[in-house]
């Protein structure tokens, strides 16, 4: 764990997204598949959105400004720093998690399944 990003972390704790919240309630606690997930974790030079690190699993809210060239070339150069530490990383549109949240959970299911 990076502690020079502990206190970014913690700071992103306390101002979580809507879509965050919807997914942390659903996930903390070892409430979904009995798997501890941590939220706001520093992998590395990143803080991730919600990891399980005994099954290497990150998975990545993402909103709009996603969409744009830069933010995906930055989000493809960080899953591929994750996936060089032995990661798996599933991303999520924050409409998808607040609208389809059965389905998310699903696929983050059927992901813990395969390892």
């Amino acid at each position: 764990m990076s502690t020079d990003l502990l206190p970014k972390a913690k700071a992103l704790r306390k101002q979580m997204t809507d879509a965050e919240h919807c997914l942390w309630r659903q996930l903390r606690d070892r409430r979904f598949c009995e798997v501890k997930f941590r939220r706001q974790e520093p992998i590395g030079p990143y803080i991730v959105d919600f990891v399980a690190l005994s099954e290497k699993l990150v998975i990545e809210l993402d909103g709009g400004q996603h969409a744009d060239e830069a933010a995906i070339v930055y989000d493809n150069k960080r899953t591929a720093y994750l996936e060089a530490q032995g990661y798996r990383v599933l991303r999520f549109w924050n409409d998808d998690c607040l609208v389809r949240t059965a389905q998310v959970l699903d696929q983050i299911g059927h992901a813990l399944r395969q390892w």
